[in-house]
């Protein structure tokens, strides 16, 4: 058999592609497990008070940057906080959909990565909502920050008392900063591209919004960015991509067919 169309070994790195309905049924399970979970945690409004206050007086102890800092930006005009309360709303849910849809169409072995990272990550934060209710900045009246998505709007909260569709009591840690920093990490690695880089704006964009907003304090993303990185620890990375391991082998195979050239030859002599 010719060196060129020597198949993989079985043992390659490449990993098919999952059963879309299986996948479909998966995510869709975790999303109503996440939003369960959340309902879960309801109902401690006053322990979520008193946890508030000790964040906003930890953060003042280490010295943090105050969020009001950047919510005066925002509030510079009308137009940029409107702006700020739409990316909150709208990009969570969509940006790191379409990032699993991407994974899945055209890196499947960073997708299976990428969605048990996420899966971690977000069983880890419902447990910490359990065990840690915690007020947002815009409900607690010693920060001195305006509730912008209720005054400018758009907003996706009701009034506390009778929302029933989320817990308005589990800010850390931040979900929307852990989600858009694996989306981040994720694109970075499963890509190749010198501008991949880039990728961490949305992060970094979304930071602002949640703490501009005054729906999260730094801490609720610091303690998001250390349960990611536990969860990436934890859930190895694949080596190669089917892509990658493609394209591997072509760099190897003229070098395999070089040596068995050379072994022939000698054995010719």
């Amino acid at each position: 058999m010719n060196a060129r169309t020597e198949p993989a070994p079985a043992g390659s790195d490449a990993i098919a592609r999952p059963p879309l309905v299986r996948e479909l049924l998966l995510v869709a399970g975790l999303f109503l497990v996440y939003k369960l979970g959340r309902q879960l945690a309801t109902g401690h409004t006053g322990e979520a008070f008193h946890n508030a206050h000790r964040v906003w007086d930890l953060e003042r102890a280490v010295h943090l940057p105050g969020e009001g800092a950047v919510q005066s930006l925002l509030l510079h005009g009308d137009g940029l906080v409107h702006v700020a309360n739409t990316y909150y709303a709208t990009v969570h849910f969509p940006a790191t959909a379409a990032f699993l849809v991407w994974l899945y169409l055209r890196r499947p072995a960073h997708y299976v990565w990428a969605r048990r990272v996420l899966a971690a990550v977000t069983a880890a934060a419902l447990v910490v909502h359990l065990l840690f209710p915690l007020t947002p900045p815009r409900m607690l009246a010693a920060t001195g920050l305006v509730d912008t998505a209720r005054v400018y709007g758009p907003s996706v909260y009701g009034t506390p008392a009778t929302d029933s569709l989320s817990n308005q009591f589990a800010a850390m840690p931040s979900l929307h900063f852990g989600w858009a920093l694996m989306v981040a990490v994720g694109l970075i690695v499963a890509t190749r591209s010198h501008w991949r880089w880039l990728w961490l704006l949305h992060p970094l964009l979304t930071l602002l919004v949640i703490v501009g907003t005054a729906n999260h304090y730094w801490l609720d993303a610091i303690a998001a960015t250390a349960l990611l990185g536990v969860a990436v620890a934890a859930l190895h990375l694949p080596h190669r991509t089917v892509t990658t391991a493609g394209r591997a082998q072509e760099r190897l195979v003229p070098a395999q067919a070089r040596t068995e050239e050379q072994v022939l030859t000698g054995a010719g002599r």
